[in-house]
């Protein structure tokens, strides 16, 4: 398995955790060191981190789908949207999970495609399955991704988000909803 995220933190707590699961892990923190990696390796799983420095996770779908025929790509993201979900299904990968993924659902997302395969005879004609989050995701999502592009800033994105700066702290403190 080859996991492909530039959180250096998160990278290495998963690819532990596979490790100890019996995995043979390879590790890789931007998508030219992926494919570097991955022709070393030869994997037939990837794990990809959406966004990243140095180039997009969904460019690097499409091009590990391409050079290595039959890997099964899995993309994580912390910002999912349901365009994003398609397109990279659209580019090749199995399915989209949101962080934070417990490495059971990634093995069973992976496991759910295998299985998939074998009771098809052409997996061309398989049409994965797009998880859909719930509203309170979305929502926890968008006020996130607000705050990130506010660098942090709590009172520039209450004004983008058109909110009580206090109740916008009051939902930062809450947990990500889990779908």
């Amino acid at each position: 398995m080859l996991l492909v995220d530039d959180d250096a933190g998160f990278r290495a707590a998963l690819g532990a955790a596979f490790v100890r699961r019996g995995y043979e892990v390879a590790l890789a923190g931007s998508p030219a060191e992926a494919l570097s990696r991955a022709e070393e390796f030869l994997p037939g799983r990837v794990v990809v981190d959406l966004r990243m420095e140095g180039g997009s996770g969904l460019d690097l779908v499409r091009d590990l789908v391409r050079r290595f025929p039959g890997v099964a790509v899995l993309v994580l993201t912390g910002f999912g949207s349901i365009p994003t979900a398609i397109e990279a299904i659209r580019r090749g990968a199995i399915n989209v999970l949101t962080k934070p993924a417990e490495p059971g659902e990634v093995e069973g997302a992976f496991r759910e495609h295998e299985e998939g395969l074998s009771e098809h005879e052409e997996p061309a004609a398989l049409a994965p399955e797009v998880t859909v989050p719930s509203l309170d995701r979305v929502e926890w999502e968008h006020i996130h991704r607000v705050l990130a592009e506010c660098n942090g800033n709590i009172s520039e994105a209450a004004r983008r988000l058109s909110m009580h700066r206090r109740s916008l702290q009051r939902k930062l403190q809450k947990m990500p909803p889990r779908r």
